[in-house]
């Protein structure tokens, strides 16, 4: 795994700036690092070794005439047997890298490359001959990729921070991302929290030539339910693909260990693992938040090399500068500092892990899915009638048993569902910000990614929405830095392509059904698992914020928080401490809007009042 960064033109001190860059994403790829630079561009790249660690894998790479330069973050899991068949056409290999793979086959078959690629991916190609740029990102957005224009200067990189130190870049703060943040809990792609920054979207290239960029997609994760597929035909080509596509992930010329939760996605993988290391977090708040007995105990089962650590509350809160640091964006999952803490546990052993990424999206694994079923009846009431019962309930004080099955069925799923985060609504904006004309509907931007599959059922349409928004703005982000922030390559055998064309073609009711999420891939990994492991109710990655945030310690750093200045100047401050005090006193839980902005001016702290720095504790807010 690498990082790479760049930028286009002449400028003062352009080898200094390169290399500038280039340091900042030194924790990408501590091995090694290297430059290429001619009179139109300047390229950058760090290296973590894991394929050809000799230094015959050094970047960048060039094809056999020098034309054409490459520098790449990511791994090809196919790159053996795409490497013999350009060599049957006649290219020449120097090293035995994936890196050169990619040279010679975009020589060989340009854009149309990509499509026969397994793995994960960014990268930049620059001809020589015709001063163009290629970049690309794999299907599913696992490697990330930015860019921006600095004047005429086309800069970019594998995190946001190698750009901000490209001269002449004026860092202005988004508006607009702060508003789709508050429904989120993330900055929805392309868009970011940096004026004029974007993100190369997954499945995309793009060219600069000319100084214009055109991008496009090469490839779309649709969905074709097959309702002719028996359980026992999905079973079985579900659990044949994902060991080949384990098999293929664990390549490597250094040792491969593997997260592990209590849930069935890592549990799963690490079937794959015997004699090997696994690796495993927990707090100590009792077993809702402690997932390390069940790992533990699966790894004696399957004979694994477990390793685990206890986080300490001091030490959760004592990290969280540190991981907004490398997040580049504000993320308002808690589950992203304990991803840290695992990654930095597992970096102490092995140079390369796997995990369970992307089984929910594709499998259909989250709880939310049930409702499309839960509400099939509901919906049937005309619209009108299901918003006067939603009123007629929240006018009555206290709660009681069915408030909340009507409240959630008002709408139809295009208009309920916005992701697995839903943090504010249009009106919890409108009177939270202090522009409140920058609040705008969160269905703004998902509507088009349900146009694209209307015609289908809705757990699919939420999968598929998932896959666009949810799996790239929250799970793949943190997967990528938290790891990349500890010099550690994460692996995700569930979003490979050939995973997806068997969990595409899934009926629904294999997917999502009375009996269980997941419930076809529950019953293949029933083969490798016990089946308390298999059938065990999703949690996620559960982290104590809601009991930290009514300890009085923690009320008052929030509270620093909410009453600095960095809260006057976005948010009517009364507003959040009503949220905090009403969530401290027991009698709601407010704990996931609260975390939503606090976290973001803690992020707002480092990058735009102290110069984007790492270093240090929490700010303190009191001051």
């Amino acid at each position: 795994m690498c990082g790479i960064c760049g930028f286009t033109g002449q400028i003062l001190d352009r080898q200094e700036t390169l290399r500038e860059m280039t340091q900042l994403i030194t924790h990408r790829g501590p091995d090694s690092s290297g430059f290429f630079s001619d009179d139109f561009i300047s390229m950058g790249f760090r290296r973590l070794s894991i394929i050809d660690i000799e230094e015959t894998g050094d970047q960048p790479i060039y094809n056999e005439d020098g034309s054409l330069v490459i520098t790449y973050n990511g791994e090809i899991y196919n790159y053996k047997e795409l490497r013999r068949e350009l060599t049957e056409l006649g290219h020449v290999f120097k090293t035995n890298t994936d890196t050169e793979v990619l040279i010679h086959g975009f020589e060989e078959w340009k854009e149309e490359m990509l499509c026969r690629l397994r793995g994960m991916f960014a990268f930049a190609i620059y001809n020589r001959a015709d001063r163009s740029i290629f970049l690309a990102r794999d299907y599913f957005g696992i490697k990330p990729l930015h860019y921006t224009f600095v004047g005429d200067h086309f800069v970019y990189g594998s995190e946001i921070k190698s750009i901000l130190a490209f001269p002449g870049f004026e860092k202005k703060f988004n508006m607009d991302t702060l508003n789709h943040y508050l429904s989120f809990q993330y900055a929805p792609p392309p868009q970011t929290f940096f004026e004029g920054v974007f993100c190369l979207m997954p499945a995309h290239y793009m060219w600069v030539r000319g100084g214009e960029i055109e991008t496009k997609r090469y490839w779309d994760p649709m969905f074709a339910p097959d309702d002719s597929v028996t359980e026992e035909q999905a079973i079985d080509e579900i659990e044949k693909v994902f060991e080949n596509s384990v098999n293929a992930h664990k390549i490597a010329d250094v040792e491969v260990g593997c997260f592990l939760s209590s849930g069935v996605d890592s549990s799963y993988v690490s079937t794959y693992f015997a004699d090997q290391k696994t690796f495993t977090v927990g707090f100590d708040f009792g077993a809702r938040y402690n997932e390390i007995d069940w790992a533990k105990g699966l790894s004696e089962k399957i004979g694994v090399d477990h390793h685990y650590k206890v986080i300490s509350s001091e030490e959760f809160w004592g990290n969280i500068k540190k991981v907004q640091y490398h997040m580049d964006q504000p993320l308002a999952d808690p589950s992203c500092i304990a991803l840290y803490f695992v990654s930095r546990l597992a970096s102490e052993y092995v140079k390369v892990v796997l995990s369970g990424e992307g089984a929910d999206e594709l499998f259909g694994g989250y709880t939310v899915y049930n409702e499309p079923r839960v509400f099939k009846v509901y919906h049937k009431l005309p619209q009108w009638l299901r918003t006067g019962l939603r009123k007629l309930v929240q006018a009555i004080p206290g709660t009681f048993k069915g408030q909340g099955y009507i409240t959630r069925g008002e709408y139809p799923t295009n208009e309920s569902f916005i992701g697995n985060a839903k943090m504010f609504s249009l009106e919890d904006k409108r009177r939270l910000l202090k522009q409140p004309e920058y609040a705008t509907r969160p269905q703004e931007l998902t509507k088009k990614y349900y146009e694209k599959v209307k015609d289908l059922d809705d757990v699919t349409r939420m999968q598929y929405l998932d896959i666009n928004m949810w799996m790239v703005g929250d799970i793949l982000l943190k997967a990528d830095r938290m790891s990349m922030a500890n010099s550690l390559e994460l692996r995700v055998p569930f979003l490979d392509r050939e995973v997806f064309k068997v969990a595409s073609k899934l009926p629904s009711k294999l997917r999502v059904n009375k009996k269980n999420t997941k419930y076809a891939m529950r019953q293949a990994a029933m083969r490798h698992l016990p089946q308390a492991t298999a059938q065990k109710e999703k949690l996620g990655f559960p982290v104590p914020t809601r009991v930290w945030l009514r300890d009085r310690q923690y009320y008052e750093i929030v509270k620093g928080a909410f009453q600095s200045e960095i809260a006057e100047k976005f948010f009517r401050t009364e507003e959040l401490i009503k949220y905090l005090d009403i969530h401290f006193s027991g009698k709601r839980d407010y704990s996931r809007r609260i975390w939503t902005v606090f976290i973001f001016i803690v992020w707002y702290q480092i990058y735009f009042e102290d110069g984007g720095h790492e270093v240090g504790d929490i700010p303190d807010f009191t001051k």
